[in-house]
This record gives structure tokens, sequence and C-alpha cells, in this order.
């Protein structure tokens, strides 16, 4: 994951700040212990950052990030 996020410009600050404070939190379609997280990224133009999280284990799993530029209601 974490090369995922280099690569993606996506710094560890910002998926800590969108598991602390989410914009909105929606349950995933298919794994019942996934969690999407969605949380306004001020430092990029207030693009949306989606975080999926493992919930069931502590400290949760991240999966993966990724800014979702299809979220326009947030």
């Amino acid at each position: 994951m974490s090369e995922r996020c280099l690569r993606r410009k996506i710094q560890r600050e910002w998926i800590a700040r969108a598991l602390e404070r989410p914009a909105r939190i929606e349950d995933d379609p298919d794994d019942a212990d996934l969690a999407h997280v969605l949380c306004l990224v001020p430092e990029r133009a207030f693009r949306v950052l989606r975080v999926i999280y493992n919930e069931t284990v502590d400290p949760v799993a991240i999966v993966t990030a990724y800014f979702d530029d299809e979220v326009k209601d947030l």
C-alpha cells in the first residue's frame, strides 16, 4: 500500500485525517469487514480521498487509498 500511495502522491497524514475525521463513511458493497471513509484534502485542491480499510482488526488495516474524482456530493 505504501508504494501505491507514493505513486498516487497520498501522504500518510491525509489517510490518518480521513480515518480520524471522515466527511462520510460507507459500507463496502462486497465485503462486510471493509469500510470506506471519504475526506476532502485541502492540500490537493479539495479532492476527495477514499480510504478503504478493514475495521475488524486492531489496529485497522488499510487496504487502499486513492483520490475518487467520481464523488461530487461531499
